[in-house]
């Protein structure tokens, strides 16, 4: 049975401060987008890719992605509804591979990770350990907790699920009328385990100008370790 990849990238990108979507900038010459939908072209875990996008952005994205065959559907008012979107041109698979269009430096080895995990478990997502000490703070910015750094992990994408599993789950919080912001929350909200995979620092999300120039000394770090 197939697995099928979801890569959202819907979103406005307010913070990129650009009139055009954050998706279709470059990164040395190469879109975000096409970046990010290459990677899970040449993985072989995946065998068929759905890309999410904005209405405005389907005759490029259409333009831009061609070549790797990927079937384009509308996004929608929120993440949640932009993923079940998407899930409901699936007919069957084993496993909904769910990322972030703006991670474009998501590596074939994390994929392989996570969907190697999700198979085990059900339901998995990568992420890293956070570097800085985290405080937990109230309404007026007073410090009441410091929480074990030795515990916390930054959940980044992608986030793999068993189909099923993540069907019932959509249908759940349908039920409830709760929309969630991230796809762990979803299964988690059904009463599922879902276990972090050792990802990488660098699947950096390309949110604010800033990051561009810093996924390009990424790539070149990168060129310079092979």
């Amino acid at each position: 049975m197939s697995n099928t990849a979801i890569i959202l990238g819907a979103g406005n990108g307010t913070r990129m401060k650009s009139e055009k979507s954050k998706l279709l900038l470059e990164i040395d010459s190469v879109t975000v987008i096409e970046r990010t939908v290459r990677v899970f072209y040449e993985a072989e875990e995946i065998d068929d890719i759905v890309v999410v996008c904005r209405n405005q952005d389907k005759e490029t994205f259409s333009a831009l992605l061609k070549k790797y065959r990927v079937r384009l559907v509308a996004g929608g008012a929120t993440r949640q509804q932009s993923v079940m979107n998407a899930v409901e041109t699936v007919k069957d698979c084993k496993l909904l591979v769910i990322h972030d269009g703006a991670r474009p430096l998501v590596t074939r080895r994390v994929i392989s990770d996570t969907v190697r995990v999700a198979k085990k478990y059900g339901a998995a997502a990568t992420g890293v350990f956070v570097k800085d000490t985290i405080k937990v703070v109230d309404d007026s910015m007073q410090i009441v907790d410091t929480p074990d750094r030795s515990r916390l992990v930054s959940i980044q994408t992608p986030q793999v699920f068993d189909y099923r599993t993540y069907i019932e789950a959509g249908k759940l919080a349908k039920m409830q009328c709760r929309d969630f912001t991230d796809d762990c929350q979803l299964i988690e909200n059904s009463g599922k385990s879902v276990f972090a995979v050792h990802g990488d620092y660098a699947n950096i999300k390309i949110t604010t100008p800033e990051d561009i120039a810093l996924a390009e000394n990424i790539l070149r770090f990168r060129e310079k370790s092979v």
